[in-house]
């Protein structure tokens, strides 16, 4: 998620302690247990550990997907979101698998189970070096790579375009920016009225910055699991009528992530511009790929996006909200299985 509307659901999880009923908790969600119990079994897929240091010494957390001996092709290297982390990549993670693709899954700083480092704000150009470190550490001389990015993730892929050019058409064969933003975010409503909206990016960081001051608070808001969390992880995450079960998941990826964490992103995504970075994609293939009802980065980025990279494929999926990847798990399969193969021809 981004931005504000990670902030709204962490004032929410704070404050909902007080609001829920254990009747309505009943009603409204259903254990992860569900999900393990119908074979989806969200956050058990994983490889051995592998940890990459950044340039600044934090530790990060990557696992890495080997296929059979002598499946060539590119390495693909997913970067998820804010308040994410790489279990969010789960049905592509199995597709790929079954496909036999190279594939490197990482936690971005503070997130999962990568390191921190020193507290204090964390903006973009960060990530993009930390992606760099990640391609370094666990890509061989010379094989290609396809980049896919949810959220912050496609803004640390810009990063890294607007930091090492060079690499791109290069090393670089293919990118995929899922729900993501060249910039303008701090111009987005979050599905509120523009007053709203406005008042919500102005307090916000305050809010946020409030909270990590009340960790108690926010911890027991977490462990009591109330029903404003869910509802506006809901609202905020997708549009469809996904199970139960898919909304819990992305509630406790959302709520696994430090409030302190919250708080040291926040202020990235309204002074994040990576527009002027976009050409350099106009070198390798790309996928622009948006839910037509996302709130928090909303398609009208992505298409302006698409409008900056002349050949980009541009997918903007009706009933669709911000996750995606897991809202239409078999459409975005599709979709990078294509990107894939463009990359693969000369």
């Amino acid at each position: 998620m981004v931005g504000a509307g990670v902030g709204l659901v962490a004032a929410g999880i704070a404050a909902g302690s007080l609001l829920g009923s254990a009747l309505e908790r009943r009603v409204l969600r259903r254990p992860l247990a569900e999900a393990t119990e119908r074979g989806l079994g969200f956050g058990t897929v994983h490889s051995p550990p592998l940890v990459v240091a950044a340039d600044d010494g934090v530790q990060l957390y990557v696992e890495i997907d080997e296929p059979d001996p002598g499946v060539g092709g590119p390495t693909v290297v997913f970067c998820h979101g804010y308040a994410l982390n790489l279990d969010c990549w789960h049905y592509q993670r199995l597709t790929m698998r079954e496909g036999g693709v190279r594939c490197v899954y990482w936690d971005q700083r503070g997130h999962g189970r990568s390191g921190r480092g020193m507290p204090g704000p964390v903006g973009i150009d960060r990530l993009g070096h930390d992606l760099q470190a990640v391609l370094e550490a666990t890509v061989p001389h010379g094989q290609p790579v396809v980049i896919v990015g949810h959220s912050m993730g496609g803004m640390t892929i810009m990063a890294l375009a607007d930091q090492r050019p060079e690499m791109f058409g290069d090393r670089i064969v293919g990118v995929a920016l899922v729900s993501t933003s060249a910039g303008r975010l701090a111009e987005v409503t979050l599905g509120v009225p523009a007053a709203a909206a406005r008042l919500m990016h102005r307090a916000g960081p305050g809010v946020v910055s409030a909270l990590t001051h009340a960790p108690r608070l926010v911890e027991l808001g977490r462990r009591t699991g109330n029903d404003l969390e869910f509802v506006l992880t809901r609202l905020y995450s997708f549009s469809s009528a996904v199970p139960p079960a898919v909304v819990d998941f992305v509630r406790q990826m959302n709520t696994a992530t430090p409030i302190e964490v919250v708080a040291d992103f926040f202020p990235a995504f309204d002074d994040h511009d990576k527009e002027a970075a976009l050409p350099v994609l106009q070198k390798v293939e790309t996928l622009v790929l948006v839910g037509a009802d996302d709130k928090l980065t909303p398609a009208d980025h992505s298409r302006q996006i698409a409008l900056t990279v002349p050949g980009a494929e541009l997918v903007v999926r009706e009933d669709c909200g911000h996750m995606i990847m897991l809202e239409y798990p078999e459409e975005v399969d599709a979709h990078l299985a294509g990107l894939l193969d463009r990359a693969r021809e000369p």
